[in-house]
């Protein structure tokens, strides 16, 4: 039987194989007599099986030597005042506000140190990306701050800034939790990313940060200790426990997308071209569509989440409960701006995608 196809935000679906496998190892993780959420995760059991995840997650998204891989707790939202703590010495940070989460994370990162608005886009609704000719950066700041895809508005940098050529040498510190493996990342643009996993690697809990070795040991004295990323990284994250469960789902994840190919590509360059096509089937479908609409600049468009709206919004219910009869699951909008929301990250699979175009297809016929 063909399981629903769930479009929620986050927690988000995760790889049908990786379900499996775990539901296989529940018990008894390769004969340990265990299930994972059971072990010491300082056992030689669980040490193989973050080293494991550590080690694919470096290659999937070729991270460099010079970079930590940190599994840690509390979200993006938590990120929000963790960065701060670690990185602006008390001083000066830039933000490029693009949506909901970018200015969640500017108001959060007042509380530890003076914030400048470098560039929004709050006048146009959140619809466009202001390009990085047009920021204002301080020049003082300690570090530049984007979140790379806003799940709410629908917006997505496709190419990070180059700050150098900016003129800034501060660190770009990405919120990427919502893209994070659906596309290839320069890190020789990036000082520090950061996300949660509940969007496109495994299930809420864990958070992944990836920072560069020198913007260590920097963290403000009222900085907690399990959230020191020096800290952290001196103890292999598990100088509290960590999401040990999370980690092993999104160590199953990393597996499974590096077993990924398509058109000869394999791994995270295999998941970008497919969800490039899952995008644009259905970008194409809405754009050309009398009922739906999408607001967004098409140079700003996201490839993970998908926002449109019914020009009658009358219909928004009948709308929602044809596509729950049609196993098509989690497409309301979120509540700050309503609407609908398809998010299509990796586990979606392009026959998910072409099934929720055949039913905007049918469900316009039928209003005609």
């Amino acid at each position: 039987m063909t399981r629903p196809y769930n479009f929620s935000a986050g927690p988000a679906a995760i790889p049908e194989e990786v379900l499996q496998q775990a539901a296989r190892e529940m018990l008894d993780w390769h004969g340990s007599g265990m299930s994972v959420m059971e072990m010491s995760h300082r056992g030689k059991e669980f040490i193989s099986i973050y080293e494991q995840a550590e080690a694919d997650l470096r290659e999937l998204l070729a991270v460099p030597s010079n970079f930590r891989i940190l599994f840690m707790q509390g979200g993006g939202l938590a990120e929000n005042a963790i960065v701060p703590l670690n990185l602006s010495r008390g001083e000066a940070a830039d933000f490029v506000v693009t949506g909901s989460w970018s200015q969640k994370s500017q108001k959060e990162a007042r509380k530890y140190c003076e914030v400048h608005i470098a560039a929004s886009n709050e006048a146009d609704g959140h619809t466009s990306l202001p390009t990085p000719a047009t920021w204002q950066l301080s020049g003082q700041a300690r570090y530049v701050h984007l979140c790379s895809n806003e799940t709410i508005h629908g917006v997505e940098f496709q190419e990070l800034p180059d700050l150098k050529a900016l003129g800034c040498d501060a660190p770009l510190v990405i919120d990427f939790s919502s893209h994070v493996a659906s596309r290839p990342v320069d890190w020789s643009r990036i000082g520090m990313a950061f996300g949660g996993a509940q969007k496109n690697i495994g299930p809420a809990g864990l958070t992944l940060v990836v920072v560069r070795d020198d913007l260590l040991g920097h963290a403000l004295p009222i900085c907690p200790s399990a959230f020191d990323y020096k800290v952290v990284a001196d103890n292999q994250s598990m100088y509290n426990t960590p999401p040990t469960y999370g980690i092993y789902i999104a160590g199953l994840t990393f597996q499974w997308l590096k077993r990924q190919t398509e058109n000869g590509l394999s791994g995270v360059a295999a998941m970008e071209a497919r969800n490039l096509a899952k995008a644009r089937l259905l970008y194409d479908f809405i754009d050309q569509s009398q009922l739906y609409t999408n607001p967004v600049a098409v140079a700003g468009r996201s490839r993970m989440n998908v926002p449109f709206r019914l020009r009658d919004e009358s219909l928004n219910e009948a709308f929602l409960a044809g596509a729950k009869a049609r196993g098509l699951l989690q497409l309301k909008g979120h509540k700050s701006v309503g609407g609908m929301r398809a998010s299509i990250y990796n586990a979606m699979p392009l026959a998910g995608v072409q099934a929720l175009v055949d039913y905007l297809r049918d469900f316009e016929k039928t209003r005609a």
